[in-house]
């Protein structure tokens, strides 16, 4: 319990000393044990909250249970069709996830193990609702959360929020890959009707900031705020 203790002044410390658009790094012990792990995430106050500027690269739940991965199209659909928990790189290439992190379909997310680190979880629509407000409005947030480089077609943004939004793509649900470079879609915890749940992207040729819903059997990037 004292290493739990522990983790929790150090972030409280880490993000009390944040100043908007300012990034810290925070301890992630979303692992086996309650001790810290050398692994840690990036994080950036903007307005009221504190997201994550990277996105989530887990492959354990929070409590400890391993996530299967996805290596190939055949491990996709099979998870597909058993609607279980998976993550995946984008075309299954480990070298994409040096910058994207990894994909998660939905069932990964709304699993009651907890896909966030604690102290987090996954934003909701209203979360990301009020970022987007927070930033100028829904026609204005996209050039300040997206990332200055990455983009294609000279598609990138300032990143004056801190959010660094990068275009990772995503996969669908028969296990095809589509617009790494071109687009950048997340997950929220918020299900819209009971095969699909809200997410929300950039595009390259887009400024804003927008919000669809899709199937839960397709992957795509996760961003974590603090409770």
């Amino acid at each position: 319990m004292k290493y739990i203790s522990l983790f929790v002044i150090i972030c409280m410390f880490l993000i009390t000393s944040c100043n908007d658009n300012s990034q810290c790094t925070c301890p992630d012990d979303n692992s086996q044990n309650d001790t810290i792990t050398k692994d840690t995430f990036e994080i950036v106050k903007i307005g009221t909250q504190i997201w994550m500027s990277k996105n989530l690269d887990v492959h354990r739940f929070r409590n400890g249970d391993s996530i299967p991965q996805a290596k190939s199209e055949a491990d996709w659909v099979l998870a597909k069709e058993n609607q279980r928990p998976v993550w995946c790189y984008y075309a299954f290439d480990e070298s994409n996830g040096k910058m994207y992190g990894k994909l998660y379909n939905w069932f990964a997310v709304s699993d009651s193990r907890g896909l966030a680190p604690k102290g987090y979880h996954v934003a909701s629509s209203l979360e990301w609702d009020s970022l987007a407000t927070f930033l100028g409005g829904w026609n204005k947030a996209g050039k300040k959360l997206k990332s200055t480089t990455g983009w294609k077609n000279e598609g990138n943004g300032d990143n004056s929020s801190g959010f660094n939004g990068l275009p990772g793509g995503y996969c669908h649900q028969n296990g095809a890959f589509d617009n790494i470079g071109f687009i950048g879609f997340w997950w929220t915890s918020t299900k819209a009707y009971s095969t699909t749940a809200f997410r929300y992207g950039l595009s390259n040729n887009d400024l804003g900031l927008n919000s669809t819903y899709a199937n839960n059997q397709d992957s795509y990037s996760v961003r974590c705020i603090k409770d």
